[in-house]
């Protein structure tokens, strides 16, 4: 039985780590150099403050084992990170400062991809899903689908998307059989989107 439930700010060590180490299964070793705060910075924090009610987590004894993490709509949340988010953090990390292994992380709180207008009009809300290995193949990742879905749901948006490595095949399967269809792909990845 997996349970979730709302992610508090307590919890945002524990996403950070959710995050690093599924980006870096090596971590806390991991690549030299490397700054493990860097990509929770960009794809677990902003989440959690913003959009607390759209952050769900599952937790174990060992601490934050996957969570799911969500906005409603993507541009008012890129404009709060534009005034809440980014300058402090723009401030800590100038562009073109850090390791070489950080300057690509760093680089994502200058300049983020941008969805296109007309894929914001008709699925605005976006989500990240990350698990532990002890979390994957047990459901959960199912279940924190359907708990966040069913929220944005509740507050009448009317899609969601979001990003996947071309590589992560099995991530495209899962999404896939969630009913998200592939919007456009190149060489690096896909954009999935689903009607709600």
């Amino acid at each position: 039985m997996v349970e979730i439930r709302t992610a508090v700010l307590s919890d945002l060590p524990g996403l950070y780590r959710v995050c690093q180490f599924t980006a870096d299964p090596a971590w806390p070793e991991g690549i030299p150099g490397t700054n493990p705060d860097l990509l929770g910075h960009v794809y677990a924090g902003p989440y959690a403050v913003h959009s607390p009610d759209l952050a769900g987590v599952v937790a174990d004894s060992e601490g934050v084992a996957g969570y799911i993490l969500g906005c409603a709509d993507t541009d008012a949340f890129s404009a709060w990170c534009e005034r809440e988010w980014w300058p402090r953090l723009r401030e800590q990390y100038p562009r073109g400062s850090g390791s070489e292994q950080d300057r690509e992380a760093i680089e994502l709180f200058y300049a983020r991809p941008e969805v296109p207008q007309q894929v914001l009009a008709e699925f605005p809300a976006h989500l990240h899903i990350d698990l532990l290995p002890r979390l994957q193949g047990t459901g959960a990742g199912r279940v924190l689908m359907e708990w966040l879905l069913s929220r944005l749901r509740a507050r009448g948006v009317t899609g969601v998307h979001l990003g996947v490595s071309a590589a992560n095949t099995n991530a495209i399967g899962f999404y896939e059989h969630l009913g998200f269809a592939t919007f456009w792909s190149d060489q690096d990845g896909r954009l999935m989107t689903r009607t709600l």
